[in-house]
């Protein structure tokens, strides 16, 4: 096959997508352990040192032992170059992780052996069902005490209408673990003789399950157990198809502890050899493909004070399409600004280094003061704008009140750069000057306080608002809007884009008047431009 030059099959960018406490920050950093991205969990492998590499870096996040915010983390094996976003697993956090899935081409699921399929796993799942994401699946904590492992694969392929392939297959759970037993190589991992009953290499090559060898190694009770399972696993469940994985239609199941180094080798080596490289990404006027000689990339995520010692504001950018060169120029679609990449960077979590060159599937930072938002397009071809990243409405509304009235300007200022990110959405009334802030869920408005008071210096309380909801308006005609807004305007409000937005007292106020008003849409979300 004749690859051209901006083509890159040897990327693999993916999400970690999970329920809370599913164990996905563990299995993070034991990827970026197998990866050789570090020497011990939570440490950079760096120059002279070992530094911090846990992805949770906010300080609600070490507080609360829980990611609030998407990171992004580079590494290298075998040739290929990983891209991880880990996600928040929160569902308050929901439209970051959205965000994120807009940027991975393929994703990793992380299910508790013991809870099986969970509310925040379904939705995410959905997500990438929506944008056709490949997914593997990881069933995490097998050495703990949980559910029959044809439970689970059952619940995957009742609840998410998904054909399940089993590739590997835990012999015992919980206290009975004697190891897995991988189907697709027939290999034997076991864990260690000492109490910490961990993976530490041991690995033996077999003729099949009915070696031998297996009951020299295992006990007789795990020997049947594991023949007898494996056999109506492997006749029962459907056998993997590369096809229907990218897909979408199939999910090849692994099966392991992320905490005791089980099954991780083994979902690096599946990213590495079903992942999909770099898929097109679609736009207007016609989907970008990853072999298109122009750059263009899109920004998902923008990041501000990732570096404490410096008010630094990061836009980051997912390049699809094109060789990045550093210092190059590219055009913001919407604003036909010119921009000059010259401190383009590559992250490990919080840590970064200059990125001289990148290529599709790769994550950059740019360093900026305000000028890229999330949803814009860069490119230094035609004109283009990559879809599919909208905002949606708030769930709660919040008025913001200063402890300290003379710090007014700070609070925009941090409103601003929060909005920016994506955390909150502020709203500001046409009548009345204390503006409004909206999120999905309750611990934004945790995360909102915190960091304005950790960052910005700024030390706010929230106030009920008058309204429950919002919603962005627009109308056919300029004069019909007009009409509408003229007669609600103490009901309105303008984001921060200065798009219209009608704010409810309830549900039953927002049906009421939209039913009055048939000539004006109100919407939930709003596309990004």
């Amino acid at each position: 096959m004749d690859i051209r030059p901006t083509d890159r099959p040897d990327r693999r960018t993916f999400a970690i997508i999970s329920h809370p406490d599913a164990g996905k920050t563990t299995l993070t950093e034991k990827l970026l352990l197998f990866g050789g991205a570090i020497r011990a969990a939570g440490e950079v492998k760096a120059r002279g040192a070992a530094r911090r590499a846990r992805s949770d870096w906010m300080k609600i996040e070490q507080q609360r032992g829980i990611s609030v915010t998407s990171s992004v983390m580079t590494f290298e094996r075998d040739g290929l170059t990983f891209n991880l976003l880990d996600t928040p697993g929160h569902e308050d956090f929901s439209e970051d992780t959205y965000r994120t899935l807009t940027a991975v081409d393929s994703a990793v699921m992380v299910i508790d052996a013991a809870r099986g399929i969970e509310a925040q796993t379904r939705k995410l799942f959905e997500v990438c069902r929506m944008r056709s994401v490949p997914i593997i699946t990881f069933v995490n904590k097998v050495d703990r005490e949980g559910r029959e492992p044809f439970a689970l694969l059952d619940e995957i392929a009742d609840q998410l209408a998904l054909d399940v392939s089993p590739m590997n297959w835990p012999i015992g759970m919980g206290g009975q673990f004697e190891g897995l037993y991988d189907l697709e190589h027939d290999r034997l991992m076991r864990p260690a003789a000492d109490n910490a009953r961990g993976f530490e290499g041991d690995v033996e090559q077999l003729g099949g399950m009915d070696d031998a060898k297996l009951a020299t190694l295992i006990s007789s009770q795990g020997l049947a157990l594991l023949r007898e399972e494996a056999e109506l696993a492997q006749a029962g469940y459907a056998p993997f198809d590369d096809t229907a994985y990218r897909h979408g239609d199939l999910t090849p199941v692994y099966f392991g502890s992320a905490l005791k180094d089980f099954g991780v080798a083994e979902l690096i080596d599946a990213l590495a050899r079903f992942a999909p490289s770099p898929r097109p990404q679609p736009a207007d006027p016609a989907p970008i493909s990853p072999d298109d000689a122009n750059v263009t990339g899109f920004i998902f995520k923008v990041q501000a004070n990732m570096n404490p010692m410096h008010r630094d504001r990061v836009a980051f950018m997912r390049l699809c399409s094109g060789k990045f060169r550093r210092g190059m120029k590219l055009n913001q679609m919407g604003t036909g600004k010119a921009i000059a990449v010259h401190s383009p960077i590559l992250f490990f979590a919080r840590e970064r280094e200059v990125a001289d060159e990148a290529f599709p599937g790769d994550i950059i930072g740019i360093p900026n003061h305000g000028t890229l938002r999330v949803g814009d397009t860069l490119t230094d071809g035609p004109p283009v704008t990559i879809t599919g990243l909208p905002n949606f409405a708030p769930e709660i509304l919040r008025r913001v009140a200063l402890k300290d009235p003379t710090k007014t300007k700070q609070l925009r200022k941090a409103l601003d750069d929060l909005a920016e990110e994506g955390i909150i959405q502020v709203f500001y009334p046409s009548i009345g000057g204390q503006w409004i802030v909206g999120v999905v869920g309750q611990l934004q408005l945790e995360v909102l306080i915190s960091r304005l008071e950790v960052e910005y210096k700024v030390d706010a309380v929230l106030e009920p608002s008058p309204w429950d909801t919002a919603r962005w308006i627009s109308a056919a005609t300029p004069e019909e809007l007009k009409a509408f807004t003229d007669l609600h305007r103490g009901a309105l409000a303008e984001d921060r884009d200065g798009a219209p937005v009608f704010m409810a007292r309830d549900t039953w106020e927002l049906g009421y008047v939209s039913d009055r008003n048939r000539a004006i849409r109100f919407s939930a979300t709003k596309e990004r431009n």
